[in-house]
């Protein structure tokens, strides 16, 4: 299953909210999210600075993940953006495949 990491950052109605409810509480319900879409949560982050979180998930497939940023950044609470993942061993099948590129003349 492919992996993501998605980097989210929140409003600051967003922020209250978390106040409230507590990290806990928004990080089960990101993997209740996830696994109700047939993936799983490998880990969820809180973070300083620009990003608020760093979460790491398995997802079916890249339209179930558009249709979570959708949902997601539609709310107006949470901007995030989306990070495909890669293993080594894509990479070595990547590597071995030709591609007939040529830069643009300069």
């Amino acid at each position: 299953m492919p992996k993501y990491l998605v980097e989210a950052s929140y409003t600051a109605d967003a922020i209250n909210g978390l106040k409230s409810e507590g990290g806990s509480a928004r990080v089960a319900a990101t993997k209740a999210l996830i696994e109700g879409l047939g993936g799983t949560l490998e880990c969820f982050y809180f973070a300083f600075g620009e990003t608020d979180a760093f979460i790491v998930a398995d997802l079916p497939d890249n339209a179930t993940v558009a249709a979570v940023q959708m949902a997601v950044n539609g709310s107006g609470m949470i901007s995030s953006r989306t990070v495909v993942l890669l293993t080594p061993s894509e990479i070595d099948e990547a590597a071995k495949r030709d591609v007939p590129f040529s830069p643009p003349a300069g």
